[in-house]
């Protein structure tokens, strides 16, 4: 009989220090971790603790700036907790997928928290909005810089539980009923998602991405990773809101405050999306190809069945949330089409224009009803004569959304349908551009019966707001940035892409010495 085999543990323990450069990667973990803390200790003091979070929000964007030039001058680079080295400890792996991810992210809540000076009153600050704030960040953050799969399980139940404390915020019965809605299926996914990791577990040993990412290619031909990734597909799908699981997010993204519902459609959904690429293109790619005609089909669905709701919608809101799902058909469409013919970089790209562009376009919607006084196309009108220059904003949003150029939009699209084409996969090529038609209807419904038309009804114009008013144009500049000169986001998205397809920088920052 043969021996037991032992393992050496304290070959796994980490004797040098840690580079200082390195801490960067848990940093804007922890730094959202202690602010909300003392956000919730200073709940007596609302003025105060928003513009404590507003300066912490800025401080987060300079440390994700600062995460993002490190990747992009040395690589991926690796943080151990505990001093156990990977596999055995919890690593946080940066690469340059995720630190792209990270610093538009807290680009997006920075600007939120701005126009949330304006939009939550002193009510909303003592119920927690700003410290939930920073919880929701801390779990986006997680999600997206985490190297092991039940860390991201994890940082998924952080960004839950804050989102379900914003949707209520206000104890409305239609929150309530939203949030209801909101909170099943995402249960639902995150139960899917946990089974997964378990399964995920027993059959490789570990969970730590890099060593699952190298131990893959030896268990194909004997562990069930097929029924894994149908399972990741799933859970994914349901929190990214694609079809047939798109559901629940028209359905519950109109009813909280509109910084709320600018902050869910800028972030959660790219986290769904996020993980998705993550899991099936650098863990699981062989799978993923196997999968892709029905994640094509998925996303085609997506694509049709946004665009056709965004036209039939009334609400403005509805009618944002049903864009945000056009669009994550559009990110499944790059999924489904892979790295080889440009796909996967068509997705970052997509994901990081549709973060920034998503979220200006529910600010628009609050602005259209403080000037306006309502959120219904058949009630309002006449915003073109209360402000040109709204107007004009507006139209760069609505023509981004389009896919049409020089905004950031066309772009990611351009990238998608030459893939779709160079695979010979016309019919989803066709479905792309259609989608952006359909939008293109709806957008210019929308714009012919909010702006053009005469209003109903002779109002006051509102005075501008610039806690309003920066944010939103901030937003827009970017957007504006991003389609006249596109060139250093299309690299960066194709060098994230092509390190997503060939992972090796990533498991030797997590494996420096080759050995596992």
């Amino acid at each position: 009989m043969a021996a037991p085999t032992t393992v050496d543990l304290s070959a796994a323990l980490i004797t040098a220090p840690v580079p200082i450069g390195h801490w960067l990667a848990i940093l804007p973990v922890a730094h959202c971790i202690t602010l909300g803390a003392v956000l919730l200790m200073l709940r007596a003091y609302p003025r105060l603790q928003a513009w404590l979070a507003i300066s912490g929000l800025a401080v987060l964007a300079l440390i994700d700036a600062a995460l993002l030039a490190k990747v992009v001058a040395e690589g991926p680079l690796t943080m151990v907790m505990g001093r156990w080295l990977p596999p055995f400890g919890i690593a946080f792996t940066v690469d340059l997928f995720g630190a792209l991810m990270a610093f538009t992210s807290a680009l997006v809540a920075l600007a939120a928290g701005i126009y949330a000076l304006a939009d939550i009153g002193e009510s909303g600050r003592r119920y927690g909005f700003f410290p939930l704030l920073m919880l929701l960040m801390a779990g986006v953050s997680g999600a997206f810089l985490t190297g092991d799969v039940f860390n991201l399980y994890v940082w998924f139940e952080v960004l839950l539980i804050s989102s379900f404390g914003l949707i209520i915020l206000g104890s409305e019965r239609q929150q309530i009923d939203g949030a209801l809605k909101y909170a099943v299926l995402n249960l639902i996914a995150t139960t899917l998602f946990l089974i997964g990791v378990g399964i995920l577990y027993a059959v490789f040993g570990t969970l730590n991405m890099a060593d699952i990412a190298s131990k893959a290619r030896d268990l194909r031909a004997t562990a069930p990773l097929m029924t894994l990734a149908s399972l990741f597909l799933l859970a994914f799908a349901m929190k990214a809101a694609a079809f047939p699981v798109n559901f629940w997010l028209p359905a519950a993204y109109h009813t909280p405050r509109i910084v709320v519902s600018a902050l869910f459609a800028g972030l959660l959904t790219k986290v769904g999306i996020y993980a998705l690429i993550r899991v099936l293109v650098m863990l699981l790619p062989i799978e993923r190809a196997e999968l892709s005609p029905l994640i094509a089909l998925a996303a085609a669905a997506t694509i049709l069945v946004g665009a056709l709701g965004a036209l039939a919608e009334n609400d403005i809101r509805r009618l944002f949330g049903y864009v945000v799902i056009s669009g994550i058909g559009n990110m499944l469409a790059g999924v489904a089409l892979g790295g080889t013919g440009g796909g996967i970089s068509g997705a970052v790209f997509y994901a990081l224009h549709s973060m920034v562009l998503m979220t200006a376009l529910y600010l628009t919607a609050g602005e259209i009803a403080r000037r306006g006084g309502g959120f219904l196309l058949s009630a309002l009108g006449g915003l073109y004569r209360q402000s040109g220059g709204f107007t004009a904003l507006s139209l760069v949003l609505f023509l981004a959304a389009c896919g049409l150029p020089p905004f950031s939009g066309f772009w990611p699209k351009v990238i998608l349908v030459k893939a779709s084409l160079d695979l010979d996969a016309w019919w989803l090529a066709a479905v792309i551009l259609g989608g952006g038609f359909l939008t293109t209807i709806a957008f210019g419904r929308l714009f012919l019966l909010v702006y053009w038309r005469p209003a109903p009804a002779a109002g006051v114009p509102s005075p501008a707001v610039w806690r309003t008013g920066l944010p939103l144009a901030a937003l827009t500049a970017l957007v504006v940035g991003f389609g006249i000169l596109p060139e250093q986001l299309l690299a960066l998205s194709q060098s994230a892409a092509a390190g997503l397809a060939d992972p090796r920088a990533y498991l030797h920052s997590v494996f420096p010495g080759g050995a596992r």
